[in-house]
């Protein structure tokens, strides 16, 4: 039988990369659509290598983008994301992934989504339909194209590329009622097999949850491979997210968070700013640094940040009593932090309405890049199921 082929383009986003599709390329049904992206990245895969797919087998790597005209008429696109988890097969539609949302304007532009200026700057608005919430992208225009390339470095990222600025507007979105799903800046969690943990739930680019590195007996300025080979470690880390998720009213049981919602919340560790050697051997010099902070993301530590924890921690900073709050350096907006790639700096405007934080806005700069683009193919006998 005839492989079914699909259109698709392959695309850099920030500190990921991922497939992208418009909705009208994609079968309608969705358990159809989840089962061919499933095969495109290659999940489940015990081996968890991704070798007969396009998935990278890390969490940066294993993702899929939908995009297609807005239904709202105040945005240009509505853009989908699904995160593929590796050895299971699920694509979790929980939440965004800030890092491919700088891929997004570019995407459309190409596709003829967007009507763009020839130069200048094209002004596209996102509407993220996973979260409810509105995004604008900056994206430099050259003779009618896309500018890809330019000076604009990005920590996590091996090549210089053209800037593109994001702005979340509204980042808490419309995941839950309140910024904080419990009212509180810092709660205290009794986790089991853990402990008491003090902690911040927050709704701000995507849900997440702060805890104190000490927290989980970390320091704030480890790497990838001080933390990703440590079961015990990481254990404890999902058992905490898990707990949270149900405090935060976004899964019925833990048990449920770490199976079908692995995606979102992220949980983050941050600590006062240090000085350490980033995972590139660049040294990151603690009086450059407003705080360090580092996340998970699909049960493994991020080999950077990921661009709505970003988000969220800009966010976090600008709020007194939050965890992230307390130990910030200085609680000015942008935010500069510390990463295990090196570092990144995020701006947040909050302000305090009747009583309550609302955020207006978080900007932060990205770039994107095309790989490539043609068809991909998956067996046939995916569709037919």
């Amino acid at each position: 039988m005839a492989q079914s082929k699909f259109q698709a383009v392959y695309m850099r986003g920030g500190t990921s990369k991922g497939v992208f599709f418009r909705d009208d390329w994609l079968p309608a049904d969705a358990a159809v659509r989840d089962a061919v992206l499933l095969r495109v990245i290659g999940s489940p895969d015990p081996y968890g290598q991704h070798i007969d797919g396009l998935g990278g087998a890390t969490s940066s790597t294993s993702k899929v983008v939908i995009i297609g005209p807005s239904s709202r008429e105040d945005c240009d696109v509505d853009y989908r994301f699904g995160q593929v988890a590796i050895d299971r097969p699920v694509v979790d539609w929980s939440g965004n992934c800030g890092n491919l949302t700088a891929a997004v304007g570019p995407f459309a532009i190409a596709q003829g989504l967007v009507d763009a200026p020839r130069n200048g700057t094209a002004t596209v608005r996102i509407w993220q339909a996973n979260i409810g919430a509105k995004i604008t992208a900056h994206v430099p225009m050259k003779d009618g194209e896309v500018v890809e390339e330019g000076d604009f470095e990005l920590d996590g990222v091996t090549f210089p590329a053209a800037e593109i600025k994001i702005e979340f507007l509204d980042p808490a979105g419309d995941a839950n009622e309140s910024m904080f799903p419990t009212g509180n800046a810092i709660d205290v969690l009794d986790v089991p097999g853990v402990g008491p943990v003090e902690m911040t739930m927050i709704n701000a680019g995507n849900p997440a949850i702060f805890v104190d590195a000490a927290s989980l007996d970390l320091k704030g300025s480890e790497l990838q491979r001080d933390v990703n080979g440590d079961s015990a470690l990481l254990q404890r880390a999902e058992a905490i997210r898990a707990h949270a998720a149900v405090r935060m009213g976004l899964a019925a049981s833990a048990d449920e968070a770490t199976q079908s919602r692995p995606h979102t919340p992220k949980l983050a560790f941050v600590a006062k700013p240090a000085s350490y050697v980033a995972s590139s051997g660049k040294h990151v010099d603690a009086s450059a640094l407003d705080i360090n902070a580092r996340i998970f993301s699909m049960g493994k530590l991020h080999h950077a940040m990921t661009g709505t924890g970003a988000v969220a921690i800009a966010v976090a900073a600008a709020i007194p009593g939050t965890v992230v709050n307390r130990l910030v350096a200085n609680a000015h907006a942008p935010v500069r932090f510390g990463h295990p790639s090196g570092s990144l700096e995020v701006g947040a405007k909050a302000e305090q309405r009747d009583g309550s934080w609302t955020v207006t806005k978080a900007i932060m700069s990205r770039s994107a890049r095309r790989l490539m683009e043609g068809f991909v193919f998956v067996p046939s006998s995916v569709t037919t199921k």
